[in-house]
């Protein structure tokens, strides 16, 4: 079973930028979907970003415009480049191998003056 570890997260002004990293312990070239989420204070979990096999990118109406996730299969690689971040984007976020069950142990968001 592979691992996924996140990194990059930080504190960060409203409309600056952050990547977000989720490097795999092993392949993930077979797992058809991969999957940005994250949950803010008293919140639910809720999907950010999803990235097929074939390059394939779905957004949340909350970021579209605004992230970007992309995939290197070879390099077992799934970021997420967000831009002009907002206070609500204030989350721990998480990498997600999709029908797995496996996930990152969460990277902090800050984005607050």
């Amino acid at each position: 079973q592979i691992q996924l570890v996140e990194s990059g997260g930080g504190l960060v002004q409203p409309g600056g930028s952050l990547r977000l990293s989720c490097v795999a312990s092993g392949s993930i070239s077979s797992i058809y979907r991969m999957a940005w989420y994250r949950q803010a204070p008293g919140k639910q979990r809720e999907l950010v970003a999803s990235i097929t096999r074939t390059l394939s990118p779905n957004y949340a109406p909350s970021v579209r415009g605004r992230f970007t996730v992309s995939r290197d299969n070879a390099k077992r690689m799934v970021d997420l480049q967000m831009d002009n971040l907002r206070p609500e984007d204030t989350a721990v976020y998480y990498c997600h191998a999709d029908q797995t069950g496996i996930w990152g142990q969460g990277a902090q968001v800050t984005v607050s003056s």
